[in-house]
């Protein structure tokens, strides 16, 4: 891979195109700052407005908070993206996820509760088959309590995490302050 990056500006409430100044309004307004990811967002005001709505619909699906947890990390793990781990992280212990759970997402380890890591195994059959799960995933996805709804919101939410996982490969988005801390190389897996 290239270590080349194409430039992308970190925009805030001045900087960003006309369409993008409230949204990044609202981000801060969410988050307290404006995360790099949604001033680099801002270059494209369509982008940013849609990984808005799929993040706060994310967080209205019939997933509790260590379930989304699982389907938000496990399509970060898999893609490889530095800055939605670390953020995740965050977000993980700021929804009260506890930490054994938080550590074995990110370190693509088997989850220790049965009924998470098969919901692990059905989400990441779904992003690594492009929209497709393996009959083994999908009978056990079933035979643990999910169903055809749930296996919708997986996709669902894989798109929230391909608009920002691509996003920060292009931009190469540098980790928020406060999510230093939880920084994350996926080489050392």
């Amino acid at each position: 891979m290239s270590e080349n990056k194409s430039e992308y500006t970190i925009h805030d409430e001045q900087s960003a195109p006309e369409k993008a100044k409230p949204l990044l309004k609202a981000s801060k307004e969410d988050f307290g700052m404006i995360p790099n990811l949604h001033g680099i967002m801002a270059e494209a005001p369509t982008l940013l407005e849609g990984y808005q709505k799929l993040h706060a619909l994310a967080q209205e699906t019939s997933f509790n908070k260590d379930e989304l947890t699982v389907v938000w990390q496990t399509v970060n793990v898999e893609h490889e993206c530095h800055y939605c781990v670390p953020a995740h992280t965050g977000i993980a212990k700021n929804m009260g996820v506890e930490d054994k759970l938080i550590n074995e997402l990110r370190n693509d380890e088997k989850l220790s509760d049965n009924k998470l890591n098969v919901l692990k195994n059905a989400v990441l059959s779904i992003t690594r088959n492009r929209g497709r799960i393996d009959d083994d995933s999908l009978s056990e996805f079933f035979n643990v309590g999910y169903d055809r709804q749930q296996l919708l919101e997986i996709v669902q939410i894989l798109s929230q995490k391909v608009m920002s996982n691509y996003t920060n490969h292009l931009a190469n988005t540098p980790v928020d302050e406060p999510f230093e801390k939880f920084k994350w190389n996926p080489e050392k897996l």
